[in-house]
C-alpha cells in the first residue's frame, strides 16, 4: 500500500499547473491536473485525491463555489482544500476560508511555501488509521505495513477487506448504507452490485474471527456499522 499523497491541482492556466506539479513532484507527491471545476469533480469521484489545490478565479464555476460544493457532498466533505489566488485582501481571505477551504495562499508564492503549507494542512486533516495505526478493543490496523492483528496475532485479509476495515475503523459508530460503502471503499466510478458489499462484509467478519466479528454490525433497514458498543 503506497503512502504517496495524491494532490489534484485545479487551475485554468496550464503553465501554473505545471509549475506547481514540478514543485510537488520534487517533494514526493503524485499530481493530478484539472483545468475546470467540472473536470476536477470527475477526477475526484474517480481517484479520491488526498488534497485539492484550487484556483479561486476560474471560468464557469469559481474555486470558492466549487469548494462550497465539495463541502456539501458527503463523499468530499472532509477532503483538504487549499485555495490559490491573487486576491490578498483580508475580506477575500475570510470569504475563502468560510467557503470551506483549509488554507489560503496568495499568488505569487514560492514552491517551498506551498509545500510547507500543504504538509501542514495534511497533518491537521489526516485521521488516525490513514497514516498511523488505529486500534479498537485489541484489533489493530497498521496502514503503512498493511497489517492487521488481533491481540497481537496477525490476521489474513484480502485487499478489499483491508480497505473496508480501514474505512470502518476510521469512521466508527455510524451506520452506512451499502451504496455509501460502495462509494467510500470501492469508488464512485466502480460499477458493482450492492450485494457485493454483503459478500465482503461476510469475508471480513470471518477474517476477524470470534473475538472481533461483533465489531461489524448489521443495521436492519440501513446497512452496516462498525462499533465496539453492542447495540
Amino acid at each position: 500500500m503506497s503512502s504517496t499523497k495524491r494532490v489534484l491541482i485545479v487551475d485554468d492556466e496550464a503553465p501554473i499547473r505545471e509549475m506547481i506539479a514540478v514543485a510537488l513532484e520534487m517533494a514526493g507527491y503524485e499530481c493530478l491536473e484539472a483545468e475546470s471545476a467540472n473536470q476536477a469533480h470527475a477526477i475526484i469521484v474517480d481517484t479520491k485525491p488526498d488534497m485539492v489545490l484550487l484556483d479561486w478565479m476560474m471560468p464557469g464555476i469559481s474555486g470558492v463555489d466549487f469548494a462550497r460544493r465539495l463541502r456539501k457532498d458527503e463523499l468530499t466533505a472532509d477532503m483538504p482544500i487549499i485555495l490559490l489566488t491573487a486576491k490578498g485582501e483580508e475580506e477575500n481571505k475570510i470569504k475563502g476560508l468560510e467557503s470551506g477551504a483549509d488554507d489560503y495562499i496568495t499568488k505569487p508564492f514560492s514552491p517551498r511555501e506551498l509545500v510547507a503549507r500543504l504538509k501542514a494542512v495534511l497533518r491537521r486533516t489526516t485521521p488516525k488509521g490513514v497514516e498511523e495505526p488505529v486500534s479498537v478493543d485489541g484489533l489493530t490496523l497498521d496502514p503503512i505495513s498493511h497489517r492487521v492483528s488481533s491481540e497481537g496475532t496477525p490476521l489474513e485479509l484480502g485487499p478489499t477487506e483491508f480497505r473496508l476495515l480501514q474505512f470502518f475503523m476510521t469512521h466508527q459508530d455510524r451506520a452506512y448504507s451499502r451504496s455509501q460503502l460502495l462509494d467510500m471503499v470501492w469508488g464512485g466510478n466502480v460499477y458493482v452490485e450492492e450485494r457485493t458489499v454483503d459478500v465482503h462484509i461476510r469475508r471480513l467478519r470471518k477474517a476477524l474471527g470470534e473475538r472481533h466479528e461483533y465489531l461489524v454490525q448489521t443495521v436492519r433497514g440501513t446497512g452496516y456499522r462498525f462499533s465496539a458498543n453492542v447495540a
